[in-house]
């Protein structure tokens, strides 16, 4: 179930927590059998989907030390998000922004409306 981004959405940078979201079709299931019923479907509160690019995650800000050296790059950091590209996630909807990005439907969403994610990924 890996993703990986086209050419196209290489120029896209999601920003912080967000991540980039393209709709799974209604009736899609995952290899072990995961789907939405038809009924939180429909009151269209949660929607499933695969992450296509995503954030670098939550910052934390690190006082400069004021070394003329040291690169701009060097004073922020981050905490990195727990979803990664090409995972499955199940996510708000009332929480998402949907962009059209050259005849696509996608969805920014922040790493706290996503409620649960698949990864095929063996732990």
């Amino acid at each position: 179930m890996h993703v990986t981004p086209d050419n196209r959405l290489k120029k896209l940078i999601i920003i912080g927590d967000r991540v980039l979201i393209r709709l799974s079709k209604p009736d899609e299931r995952t290899e072990t059998g995961l789907y939405l019923p038809p009924g939180v479907q429909e009151k269209e509160k949660v929607k499933q989907g695969i992450i296509i690019k995503a954030g670098p995650g939550y910052i934390i800000p690190v006082p400069p030390e004021n070394e003329s050296w040291k690169n701009e790059e060097d004073q922020v950091k981050y905490v990195p998000l727990q979803a990664k590209e090409g995972d499955l996630a199940i996510f708000l909807l009332s929480a998402a922004t949907e962009i059209i990005y050259q005849g696509e439907k996608y969805f920014i969403v922040p790493q706290s409306a996503i409620l649960m994610i698949e990864r095929d990924e063996d732990f």
